[in-house]
């Protein structure tokens, strides 16, 4: 499916990727990248995880509130919560693979609403449609 694109942004990696620096072209951000204890690094700086986290729970948010707002499903309230879980393991047929567990929490919101406003959440949301089909994305509704 094509995406009429309206905003682009650049990032590079140096050193070895995973165990390096990562920076927008723009110079707003610069981390140091090792990776994680639990994958024999250091931990003591980012991982693509990380960073694969605090955007799909910052995005989903953002397209629940959209699916709410347009589709009139109800409020998505200002504390309204997605905790996005990224866990990284080896595939049984080789490389590595992501698993994604998204908390979503709207206090307030009767559950079936919130229930709803969740599952259009994904229909929007750039992160949901990308991994859609290619890893395992639970959400859990609380």
């Amino acid at each position: 499916m094509s995406a009429d694109i309206k905003y682009w942004t650049e990032a590079h990696a140096t050193g070895g990727g995973r165990d390096g620096t990562a920076a927008l072209e723009s110079g707003k951000l610069k981390l140091t990248m090792t990776p994680p204890k639990e994958l024999g690094g250091s931990g003591e700086g980012h991982n693509p995880e990380e960073l694969f986290a605090l955007g799909y729970a910052a995005c989903y948010l953002g397209a629940m509130r959209f699916a709410a707002q347009s589709e009139k499903l109800g409020d998505v309230p200002d504390d309204a919560t997605v905790n996005a879980h990224v866990g990284i393991g080896p595939r049984s047929d080789g490389g590595f693979g992501l698993k994604v567990k998204l908390v979503v929490n709207m206090p307030g919101v009767e559950a079936a609403v919130a229930e709803k406003i969740a599952e259009r959440g994904h229909h929007i949301c750039p992160y949901s449609n990308a991994t859609k089909g290619n890893i395992e994305v639970e959400t859990e509704v609380a």
